[in-house]
């Protein structure tokens, strides 16, 4: 039995609907009701899990961006992320719930607690996340895809971008601050909406074909 899953493609509908589940069950739960910008750390307690910030040591293949220990329910932060834009660490912890929630068998962890318990010595390697780079891995995708649907769910983005123009940095940049991302995890998510589009080596911002205000 292994506690990581192992790889398989994940529509993207499928990891969207499991971020809107988690929110709405939040949602229900008065003590957790998400409001924006969403703080990570909330649906990670919600979840049941721990984050420290800690400082990670590189190993062999390079730096460590964060880690989870899914025996200890623990997600550690590797507090170098900290000198990043602000934004990147409520992706970054975002990123790691998706990662949790899509490629942690949530069954095994618990069976495996469960001997540890009986007195039974299990060796679990901890689940490494590295730098995202232009390549992603596909689980790395998928992790990232979770984190923008967590923290920019489109009924927010449906709000939010209300008495704004999309094709105007300074409104977006208005909008990722409301959400707490980076201006970059926006644009992304926008582009992936198709609520906006930025031709290769260009400045200039179109509206997509899916935008709110082309709707009207």
């Amino acid at each position: 039995m292994d506690i990581i899953k192992p790889y398989r493609y994940i529509p993207d509908s499928e990891i969207e609907a499991k971020a809107n589940d988690i929110l709405k069950r939040m949602q229900a739960t008065p003590k957790y009701a998400p409001k924006w910008p969403l703080d990570a750390t909330r649906v990670a307690e919600f979840l049941g899990l721990d984050v420290v910030w800690d400082r990670i040591a590189p190993d062999s293949q390079g730096q460590i961006a964060a880690r989870i220990l899914p025996l200890e329910r623990l997600i550690e932060i590797n507090e170098d992320i900290l000198e990043r834009p602000k934004g990147f660490e409520e992706s970054t912890l975002a990123h790691e719930l998706g990662h949790w929630v899509l490629h942690i068998d949530q069954k095994a962890a618990g069976i495996f607690e469960e001997r540890i318990k009986h007195g039974i010595d299990i060796d679990v390697q901890a689940f490494l996340c590295r730098p995202l780079g232009v390549h992603l891995q596909k689980i790395e995708w998928q992790a990232q895809r979770f984190a923008s649907h967590l923290l920019m769910p489109q009924y927010i983005l449906e709000e939010m971008q209300i008495g704004k123009d999309l094709t105007r940095l300074p409104h977006l940049y208005a909008m990722a601050k409301d959400l707490g991302v980076t201006i970059s995890n926006l644009k992304n998510r926008l582009k992936q909406l198709n609520w906006i589009i930025i031709p290769p080596d260009s400045k200039i911002i179109y509206l997509g074909k899916s935008a709110p205000s082309r709707k009207k």
